[in-house]
């Protein structure tokens, strides 16, 4: 009987499981996940700080997922050793479960700061679902709060703050904020849209530190300047959890580099979800596009080629949809390519309807797409760059206000 082992009860881990389950309901299926809660929906755990759900609201399945499975599932286990040569994995605990097929979808975890005394109380990181149920248990007495990053965890964590009557700071190092998802242009009509609804954003500058007795009361910033705060939130990214990887079997890049069928360079053992490195559709390049409906994806079709049914991964495309207090932004693909003559782009920006438009051209392909207001047509993008449709008019054309869209379609 086959021993199937998954690190990791996030989407990616939960759809591979029961791909597995679909395939081959008798064989011998184990589940070792970091977090105690059942599989829930990460991108909610916003909404849970916002105070508009509770946490059994994040659920996408109920606690009896891993019965129903008919799966071991050890809980509260992080491993920390994976040894290829015995097929064995060793939990933090000193659980040893030996596989004859493993994945690894243990995520990502939060970027840490290069900041002093970061051990304070009301100091976190907002990547899972525990980091928030302890801030909101926090609250109380809370008024100011300090958000580091710009990025859609640092947004997500401010308008959560600010909608509780809290008054947030956000320190981002770069110019403007999501620069991982928008250009200049784009990121100045956001920017503009968060100070005009209270945020106070301060750009190109950090926290060096922070000082308190016990609990945070002031950051110490990189301009020199000192700022009070009861609670601070970090939010500069992640990175892929791979520290147990063994280099010298697996190769790893900034994730664990997969193949088509997302299996790694030790054949047994798989990667699905945000720690996993496949080719980029758009880039023809290996990329970590750390996104919910990739994991998901990545998941069903790695459980699916660990129980003996061969299916290929296509590969992954970056897209991102956030509403910005009243406004909307939509970004995929190369939202900023390099600059090597090989691209193309056609923009346009009107600053009174705070609308933006920037797409991006490789020879008769869209590879790059950034929308700022008025991103109802936005899905047809997404969909031509994801298909590899060439384009039949000239680029100029799709920025007009009444161009036909439909004719974009085969």
């Amino acid at each position: 009987m086959t021993r199937h082992v998954i690190i990791g009860n996030g989407v990616a881990g939960l759809n591979a499981a029961e791909a597995i389950r679909a395939l081959d309901p008798d064989s011998d299926l184990t589940m070792i996940a970091g977090e105690s809660f059942p599989p829930y929906s990460r991108p909610m755990i916003s909404l849970l700080l916002e105070g508009v759900v509770k946490p059994d609201q994040l659920r996408i399945r109920g606690e009896d997922y891993c019965q129903n499975l008919k799966m071991e599932c050890l809980t509260g286990h992080h491993v920390v050793k994976l040894d290829p040569n015995n097929r064995m994995v060793e939990t933090d605990q000193g659980t040893k479960v030996s596989y004859d097929r493993l994945l690894i979808a243990t995520g990502a975890n939060p970027r840490p700061i290069k900041a002093e005394n970061t051990d304070l109380e009301n100091i976190s990181f907002m990547r899972n679902e525990a980091h928030v149920s302890k801030m909101v248990r926090a609250l109380d007495g809370v008024k100011r709060a300090l958000v580091l990053g710009g990025g859609l965890v640092g947004f997500k964590a401010a308008y959560a703050l600010m909608k509780r009557g809290v008054a947030v700071t956000m320190l981002i190092r770069s110019e403007h904020p999501l620069v991982m998802q928008v250009d200049t242009e784009a990121g100045q009509l956001i920017l503009n849209e968060l100070v005009a609804r209270g945020l106070d954003v301060r750009v190109e500058i950090e926290a060096a530190g922070f000082e308190g007795n016990g609990r945070v009361r002031e950051a110490h910033l990189s301009d020199g300047s000192r700022l009070p705060c009861d609670l601070v939130v970090i939010g500069k990214g992640v990175l892929p959890a791979v520290d147990f990887v063994p280099r010298d079997r697996i190769e790893v890049d900034l994730g664990i580099r997969v193949d088509q069928n997302l299996r790694t360079t030790e054949p047994d053992v798989f990667a699905a979800g945000d720690v996993a490195e496949t080719v980029d559709l758009l880039r023809k390049a290996p990329w970590v596009n750390a996104i919910w409906p990739v994991a998901v994806e990545q998941g069903r079709i790695a459980g699916m080629n660990m129980a003996g049914r061969p299916v290929r991964y296509p590969g992954s495309m970056g897209r991102n949809v956030i509403r910005v207090f009243h406004l909307d932004v939509l970004t995929g693909g190369m939202v900023n390519p390099p600059a090597t003559g090989e691209y193309g782009m056609v923009k346009r920006l009107d600053p009174a309807r705070k609308t933006y438009r920037k797409l991006i051209f490789r020879d008769d392909l869209l590879v790059g797409l950034v929308m700022v207001g008025d991103i109802e047509q936005g899905g047809v993008y997404l969909s031509l760059m994801q298909r590899q449709i060439p384009l039949n008019v000239k680029p100029e054309r799709l920025l007009a206000p009444n161009f036909n869209f439909g004719q974009l379609m085969p």
